[in-house]
C-alpha cells in the first residue's frame, strides 16, 4: 500500500517558508536540490539517443536529382558543401571565406559545437567547385561563404528551409539533417 504523496504545488509553498530567509538564487536552488537527490538516492533518467536518421541510395539520388534539376547554384554548393564535410548547420552558416584553405583542402570552424575550434577536409574533386563559389562570393564583396541576396550570412533557419524544400520536392518523408549528409558520403 503506498502512502498518498502531497502535492508538489503544496509542498514547494511548505518549501519556499523554509527557505525564504536563506534569499535563495538560481545557483543556491540548483546546488541545493542536485544535494536532495543525493540524499534521497534518486537517479536522474538518461534520455535515449537515437540513431541518426540515415537515407537510402535511393532517396539520396532523388534528393540530389531534385537539388540538380532547381539549377540553383548556391543551394548546390550548401549541400555538397554540407555533404562532403560533415559538417553542421550552425558551422555551415559562419564559414568565413577566410576560412577556406585551398591549398591543404581544409576548412576552419571557428566556435563549433562546443566552442571548438577544428578543421574539416574536403576532398579534392571539390576543389575547383568551392574556390569558383568562394571567387564569386568575393567578387560580391562577401564574408561568408554563403550569404543571401542582403549581403547578409543565412540564418540556421534559412538552411534548414532550403534543405526542407528539397526534401519535400524529392518526396521525402524526413528532412536531411548534417549526420544525414556525413553518414550517407
Amino acid at each position: 500500500m503506498t502512502e498518498k504523496r502531497t502535492s508538489s504545488k503544496k509542498k514547494a509553498r511548505e518549501l519556499a517558508k523554509y527557505l525564504r530567509g536563506e534569499r535563495p538564487d538560481y545557483a543556491y536552488l540548483k546546488s541545493l536540490f542536485q544535494h536532495l537527490r543525493t540524499e534521497l538516492e534518486i537517479d536522474i533518467p538518461k534520455a535515449s539517443k537515437k540513431l541518426p536518421y540515415v537515407p537510402t541510395e535511393e532517396e539520396l539520388k532523388r534528393y540530389y536529382e531534385v537539388v540538380w534539376k532547381s539549377k540553383n547554384f548556391q543551394d548546390m554548393m550548401i549541400v555538397k558543401t554540407l555533404m562532403y564535410t560533415g559538417i553542421r548547420v550552425s558551422e555551415l552558416i559562419n564559414i568565413r571565406l577566410t576560412d577556406i584553405d585551398f591549398h591543404y583542402c581544409q576548412i576552419r570552424i571557428n566556435n563549433g559545437k562546443g566552442g571548438k575550434d577544428r578543421i574539416v577536409p574536403f576532398p579534392q574533386s571539390f576543389k575547383e567547385l568551392l574556390a569558383m563559389h568562394a571567387e564569386a562570393m568575393r567578387k560580391k564583396q562577401a564574408m561568408y561563404l554563403f550569404e543571401s541576396s542582403w549581403k547578409k550570412k543565412y540564418t540556421d533557419r534559412g538552411i534548414r528551409k532550403i534543405l526542407a524544400k528539397y526534401s519535400e520536392e524529392a518526396g521525402l518523408t524526413k528532412t536531411f539533417r548534417q549526420t544525414s549528409y556525413a553518414t550517407s558520403y
